[in-house]
């Protein structure tokens, strides 16, 4: 694993249940396009270990996990998040202290 994916799925630990955080806001951390932050967690086989359905897009959309969708709206209801018309409050859910 390349020391930029290691880190990355160490930050995304970070993240409490109840919140969620962007591509966006990883892809300025680690000074890399949000694209290429979709690409390395999509290479995520460990999900219980390291989060990454935890990540979604800057609009709070849920977006594609690993193709299970309503996986990931699973997982983020278990979390306490709810999802309205598959959106996420960020306001409300969005974390952001890396």
């Amino acid at each position: 694993m390349s020391p930029l994916r290691t880190a990355l799925y160490n930050t995304i630990r970070l993240i409490p249940r109840g919140k969620v955080a962007t591509y966006g806001i990883l892809a300025k951390h680690f000074h890399t396009s949000p694209r290429a932050i979709a690409s390395m967690l999509a290479a995520n086989t460990l999900l219980d270990t390291y989060p990454c359905y935890r990540i979604i897009h800057t609009d709070g959309r849920i977006g594609g996990y690993r193709e299970w969708t309503e996986e990931k709206i699973r997982r983020l209801y278990a979390d306490g998040i709810k999802t309205v018309w598959g959106k996420i409050d960020l306001w409300k859910h969005e974390f952001t202290k890396f």
